[in-house]
């Protein structure tokens, strides 16, 4: 009895052994990646996602499209003016420490993509405390697309090879997603293939395959009474061959940053058709832009079901769900080698509203030159008057600014803008350092000074940071003014560093828009203090979200041990450490006068590189 106890308990050891090794091990090659026997790197069979095994394939359009709109091909009156400064010149000592710190990026994005690469493969992203996965984004392996890029650019040439292969099985024919977010699998899967292709320098036409495949699936959102797309794509009635119209709701972003990548992909295929689908968004938004409530810009939510676009609503800002429609348009410029001044006049048309209404400069204790952009609202007085308000907040998501406008100064010649760069740069890097953990947070409201410097030299005191936090947080439950004790409680309660009133959203989700500003900085001046600054970023970043499998997003930065989150969005992989290896790596890798990257910062080679 007691042998076949113990014969009992080998047999029940060695087979856990086995499953360990079997549920944790990941294939040599790019065969059966999704096939379910492979557990956590498994993915579900096409027959059961979706519904019912239903698939998604292209159809005849419903509403053809008469004559497609071409590239232009003239060319520009003038060259565009180079934006990279000259390589900065380094020590010996200056280029040991540039290095180690390079390595230390390529270390980070090592340790993040084994863990997606052993315990997520082929799903869209890893929990990287848990080890476990997720699929956001239609289950597509997003990670893996998003990183194709980096790897070529990290020269991890083997995973480079493993994750082509794997991509040959990715099946964007079916998703258990009801709806398929249109945006995000155009600068993700679309922008992934595309950049990949490229950087690749053609070496891989399973790349452009899958990338035609994706477009595909895009365009079918598109075939709509006015050739606008659904931005949050029912495919399944598409599947069934029901018609579809676009809808009278949707975010600027999700569809205003579609160009690059449509654009890019008949630039290498000589299809017309997603150009076409691209320039048509132009267009409606240009003939829209001075008709708003806030002329020159565009609202948060606009009418797709219009000809053309039509705006709605009171509320402007560059940050979430508007961001990157102002974004690609100086991209969409440079993309096109100059060759089309739609993009230039649409930017220039934006930027000085912006800058009117949006644009401010903050208190702080350093008494830094520091602006941010925030949002705007138009209010309606009881006179019947029409009021712009601006409300002093500030996003993650808008620190991509400070690039873009830096971007902006060089191409289109607006020289005065890239010190507005600097400040807004040097905005995102402050709420950085004024938290506990080093890293900025999502959302906060900042201390806002008069846009007229003679009227207010925007010099800390303590007496101003104390009023602006009465003005915003009120009267007490008794209806009195927050007496100093009661303002000092809510500083301490709030964690609130000083410069800001408030900490709406204390989160860190490893989101890239501060970074990339830094590196756009650096590559526009050639100064190393942005070196410096992206170093600090890094090191706070990576001591607080390296976690067992990956790199996890943090709870509260404002906290002085920040609790992790069981999330690692592709973007990680894909732009934030992206930016800082290429701010300590070669000056001339993904030089910005031969590319131009998408909002997922995916290297597009531009028309006159």
């Amino acid at each position: 009895m007691a042998v076949r106890r113990v014969r009992l308990i080998l047999a029940v050891i060695a087979i856990w052994v086995l499953g360990s090794w079997y549920y944790s091990w990941h294939p040599p090659d790019g065969s059966d990646f999704f096939n379910p026997a492979h557990g956590p790197g498994g993915r579900i069979n096409a027959d059961s996602a979706g519904s019912r095994g239903l698939r998604w394939e292209k159809r005849p359009p419903r509403y053809p499209v008469e004559k497609f709109a071409t590239l232009p091909t003239d060319k520009p009156t003038k060259r565009v003016p180079r934006i990279q400064a000259s390589r900065p010149q380094e020590t010996t000592a200056e280029k040991e420490t540039r290095l180690q710190r390079l390595a230390a990026v390529e270390d980070s994005f090592k340790h993040s993509w084994k863990g997606y690469k052993k315990y997520a493969w082929g799903h869209d992203e890893i929990k990287p405390i848990t080890g476990l996965y997720k699929d956001p984004f239609g289950g597509w392996a997003a990670t893996l697309v998003d990183s194709l890029d980096s790897l070529w650019l990290l020269g991890m040439n083997e995973d480079f090879d493993l994750a082509i292969k794997a991509c040959d099985n990715i099946d964007f024919a079916t998703t258990q997603a009801r709806d398929i977010n249109i945006f995000e699998t155009t600068i993700r899967y679309l922008g992934g293939f595309l950049a990949a292709y490229e950087l690749s320098e053609k070496q891989y036409p399973s790349l452009l395959k899958k990338a035609i495949e994706v477009a595909d699936l895009v365009m079918s959102s598109f075939d709509t009474p006015n050739h606008m797309p659904i931005t949050r794509f029912p495919w399944q009635l598409y599947a069934r061959g029901e018609a579809q119209t676009a809808r009278s709701h949707v975010l600027l972003a999700e569809i205003g940053s579609l160009g690059l990548e449509l654009t890019k992909l008949s630039q290498l295929t000589g299809d017309m058709q997603y150009y076409d689908a691209a320039q048509r968004i132009s267009d409606g938004l240009e003939k829209d832009q001075k008709t708003t409530m806030l002329p020159g810009m565009w609202p948060v939510v606009v009418d797709a079901s219009k000809s053309p676009i039509k705006s709605l609503g009171d509320q402007f800002t560059l940050g979430g769900m508007s961001d990157s429609t102002y974004e690609y348009l100086g991209k969409q410029y440079l993309l096109l080698g100059g060759a089309l001044d739609q993009p230039r006049k649409m930017y220039e048309d934006f930027i000085d509203v912006a800058k009117k209404h949006l644009l401010r400069r903050a208190l702080n204790p350093d008494n830094l030159p520091l602006l941010f952009f925030g949002d705007a609202r138009i209010v309606t007085l009881p006179s019947g008057e029409k009021q712009i308000v601006t409300t002093p907040i500030s996003q993650h998501l808008t620190c991509f600014t400070g690039g873009m406008v830096g971007m902006a100064a060089k191409i289109f010649e607006r020289p005065s803008d890239l010190d507005v760069a600097a400040q807004l740069t040097e905005g995102c890097v402050w709420s950085y350092n004024q938290t506990a953990s080093g890293i900025g947070p999502e959302i906060f409201h900042f201390i806002p000074c008069d846009p007229d410097i003679a009227k207010d030299d925007c010099q800390w005191s303590e007496e101003r940071w104390t009023s602006a936090l009465r003005k915003y947080w009120g009267q007490n439950t008794k209806g009195d003014t927050l007496s100093d004790e009661q303002i000092a409680s809510i500083i301490d309660m709030r964690r609130l560093p000083r410069g800001m009133v408030e900490v709406d959203d204390r989160r860190y989700i490893l989101r890239p828009e501060a970074i990339e500003s830094v590196f756009m900085m650096y590559r526009l001046t050639g100064d190393s203090k942005y070196m410096n600054k992206a170093w600090a970023m890094f090191q706070a970043i990576e001591k607080w979200t390296r976690s067992k499998y990956a790199s996890a997003a943090l709870d509260d930065v404002t906290a002085s041990r920040p609790k992790q989150v069981d999330s690692m969005e592709s973007f990680w992989l894909a732009e934030t450490l992206k930016y800082f290896y290429l701010i300590f790596g070669d000056w001339d890798l993904a030089s910005l006068d031969e590319w131009v990257l998408n909002t997922e910062a995916h290297p597009l080679r531009r028309a006159d590189a």
